[in-house]
């Protein structure tokens, strides 16, 4: 009886919450946690033996209580997922989950992201993993790593012999530790997925990455993105991308590239036939510069992604463009972003948008003008709904900023009414 009312309390716990245990998953993500739900919670946990799965993130109030939730690690042993990311984990907290990990030796992925007090701490939470170690996933964006941590990174990686996720990202003082981590990479033979956003990575960063990217044959993403320092760093490095044979994802956007790097990395990205989505945004140096991407964006037939957002575009760029779609290339396309890109004229508009039709796995388009910039629509913009009439998956296209006439309103309202079309969202903001 005891245990029966103790279950119902449980089930009523979680329904308050609007929460349900499925799948061996616990997820009480942004649930506004009270002290008294964590401790609810931690009640609860003995009566989950088989929970493979908790995730607490985006709840203040786990942080300074997580001690009395690792202590009842011990019964939930099976966990392969634990996510703790945004939770104010305090210094003590970050003591209490290094000595608890030790007792769940099946642990796939830990997310301790956005936790200020585990940088300078790291070596306490995670010095418990040995050679062996299951974890596939790592991540620990934002939570202010010190150059001593990120050392202590680097020669943790050889351990972790099944990671396939490492997420440094915005942890701005690892740049001075990037040598031991570079070192740690080379026996990370498994990743998949690297990310090191805003890392405060240099020129010579890129040099250092060099001699791990020839062991990461397995890496499908890589993230080298908002370290402005960056610029310069690829007009020697582009040998060890032509090894990444299996990269989807290359994220370079507001990294200050130069034409020099920009040279660079199209000598290694044609290599590289299994490339998804390419992310440029923000670089200056890509306006008037489009033409040095013909042979890539020929070649790269399995694009589907290109993000070109404020890279100082002019006329000449959309026109080479809307060439390399009419030929045929670019069929796999989905998501096209050239917002923020105000030095094209009408006329370049108007010969993108007569041949856009052509892409037709297209489902986001995105021209949106500059947040302080507002600018007519031409006569382009019946070639624009034209094309989207055409393109049988297109569902959003991003058009803030740009001023409508009444006539183009009204062939705007026309288009929309059509019971065919309805599925296509036109994101104006507010049309002038």
């Amino acid at each position: 009886m005891e245990l029966g009312s103790r279950m119902e309390k449980n089930d009523q716990f979680l329904q308050t919450l609007g929460k349900k245990i499925v799948n061996k998953c616990l997820d009480l993500n942004s649930c506004g946690l009270t002290t008294a739900d964590v401790r609810k919670m931690v009640a609860l946990l003995p009566f989950l033996p088989d929970l493979e799965e908790l995730d607490i993130s985006w709840n203040d109030f786990v942080g300074g209580n997580l001690p009395s939730i690792t202590q009842q690690m011990h019964v939930t042993s099976k966990l392969k997922v634990l996510r703790l990311a945004s939770c104010r984990l305090t210094t003590e907290d970050v003591r209490a989950l290094g000595e608890a990990l030790e007792m769940i030796p099946e642990l796939e992925e830990l997310n301790l992201s956005w936790n200020s007090k585990v940088g300078g701490n790291l070596p306490l939470i995670l010095q418990k993993f040995q050679k062996g170690s299951k974890i596939h996933v790592l991540e620990l964006m934002d939570c202010a790593l010190t150059s001593e941590d990120g050392a202590f990174v680097g020669r943790l990686l050889p351990k972790l012999q099944s990671l396939e996720v490492l997420d440094l990202s915005i942890n701005r003082n690892i740049g001075g530790s990037l040598n031991s981590i570079a070192q740690g990479l080379q026996s990370a033979s498994t990743l998949k997925v690297l990310k090191l956003h805003s890392c405060g990575l240099s020129q010579k960063s890129v040099k250092i990455l060099d001699a791990a990217f020839r062991y990461l044959g397995e890496l499908r993403k890589l993230d080298l993105s908002c370290n402005k320092e960056l610029g310069g760093g690829f007009e020697d490095a582009s040998a060890p991308l032509v090894m990444l044979k299996h990269l989807e994802v290359l994220d370079l956007h507001q990294c200050s590239l130069t034409v020099d790097d920009i040279m660079s990395l199209i000598e290694a990205s044609i290599h590289l036939p299994a490339l998804e989505t390419v992310n440029l945004s923000w670089n200056k140096c890509v306006g008037g510069n489009l033409k040095l991407f013909l042979e890539t964006l020929k070649l790269s037939t399995s694009l589907q992604v290109l993000r070109l957002s404020s890279c100082s575009l002019v006329t000449e760029d959309v026109e080479l463009l809307a060439s390399v779609i009419r030929m045929g290339h670019l069929t796999k396309l989905q998501k096209l972003d050239l917002s923020y890109n105000d030095g094209i004229c009408d006329a370049g508009w108007a010969i993108f948008c007569q041949n856009l039709w052509f892409l037709k796995e297209l489902t986001e388009l995105d021209i949106s003008l500059r947040p302080s910039h507002f600018r007519d629509c031409g006569h382009w913009f019946r070639y624009l709904l034209c094309a989207v009439s055409k393109l049988p998956e297109i569902t959003e296209i991003g058009m803030k900023r740009w001023t409508l006439p009444a006539s183009q309103e009204e062939e705007l309202g026309s288009f929309d009414q059509d019971p065919k079309r309805r599925g296509i969202h036109f994101d104006h903001g507010e049309f002038r």
